[in-house]
């Protein structure tokens, strides 16, 4: 008699106790949750990196806060389609679903995150704007719960306490109030909510279709919305010179096809709680191009908060 083929795939979670640790089964299934695990960091990281540059961008654009929120996100949907029609083509038989209901709210939560977000850099420090607009991790544990049910670990929840405690060295300066601040303080706080809102709408999008796709379709949506906005709200929309024009192109390149595409390649890797506290590093970064373009000097107490938000990281770090 042959011996029975088995699908290991479907049998119970405790396989592994029963394989043994040492199985080739249980071995290969562990170093292909540890290679998806660095991927989706490394994506993350690299996120967190490219969206740190647009406060900076937004500065430098000759053009209105919601404008220039507007041509961000349109101006990287050739690439984002292109990057979809590829990724879909590589791997035909995956699934795609098409402008799901998660799909369409992240459109709308990154909606309001940019509405207010562009509005609060002009208000603010860069330092400021960028730690209260990354409080999104903050959000998605209390919408994740409050919404969804969702429970995190002790260790995740240290994690976000140690983070925000170096965010809030980062910004220790410029936290005493001020009136000429205290506005674009609020908004950012508002865009960190949006932001966490946002995660938990591409983390669930995620599960039925690809990270191309999530992205491009909720650009669309984006896009549709903020030029709706910005022909209500602002007086000019193009911008006046070549230098304009090329501020835009990176922050739709850079900050959302690059930073946007590489978070929902993480979400789809990642725990959604701990993917958005690696988006704390967007801070430490913002503060260092704040430095170097606009004289928002670094003290030493800003860089020990990066060291503090890069432990709390390290700490939340998921452990299986």
């Amino acid at each position: 008699m042959s011996r029975p083929d088995i699908d290991y795939d479907t049998l119970s979670p405790d396989l592994g106790e029963r394989v043994g640790a040492n199985s080739p089964v249980a071995g290969k299934a562990g170093s292909d949750d540890s290679k998806g695990f660095l991927f989706g960091l490394v994506a993350m990281v690299l996120a967190a990196l490219a969206m740190s540059i647009s406060p900076s961008l937004v500065r430098l654009a000759d053009v209105g806060p919601y404008a220039s929120a507007f041509w961000r996100v349109f101006l990287a949907l050739p690439i984002l389609w292109v990057w979809m029609r590829y990724a879909e083509a590589a791997e035909p038989a995956a699934p795609r679903a098409s402008f799901t209901m998660a799909t369409i709210l992240a459109g709308i939560a990154f909606t309001g995150d940019l509405f207010f977000w562009h509005i609060a850099i002009l208000r603010t420090t860069i330092a400021n704007a960028t730690f209260f607009a990354t409080m999104a991790p903050l959000w998605v544990v209390i919408f994740g719960w409050l919404l969804l049910r969702q429970r995190v670990s002790r260790a995740t929840l240290v994690g976000l306490l140690v983070c925000l405690a170096g965010g809030t060295a980062l910004v220790v300066q410029s936290l005493a109030f001020n009136p000429s601040r205290a506005v674009g303080d609020g908004l950012a706080v508002v865009t960190g909510a949006f932001f966490g809102l946002y995660f938990l709408a591409v983390g669930a999008a995620r599960g039925g279709t690809n990270a191309a796709r999530v992205t491009f379709e909720l650009s669309v949506i984006t896009s549709v919305l903020l030029f709706l906005v910005a022909i209500f709200f602002e007086p000019r929309i193009l911008p006046q010179s070549a230098s304009g024009w090329g501020v835009l192109l990176a922050l739709g390149l850079i900050s959302h096809a690059g930073g946007q595409g590489l978070v929902s390649v993480a979400l789809g890797r990642l725990p959604t709680v701990f993917s958005s506290l690696v988006i704390f590093l967007e801070t430490i970064a913002a503060a260092v191009f704040a430095w170097i373009l606009f004289g928002e000097n670094v003290t030493l107490i800003q860089a020990l908060g990066g060291v503090i938000i890069i432990a709390g990281i390290w700490i939340s770090r998921p452990r299986s």
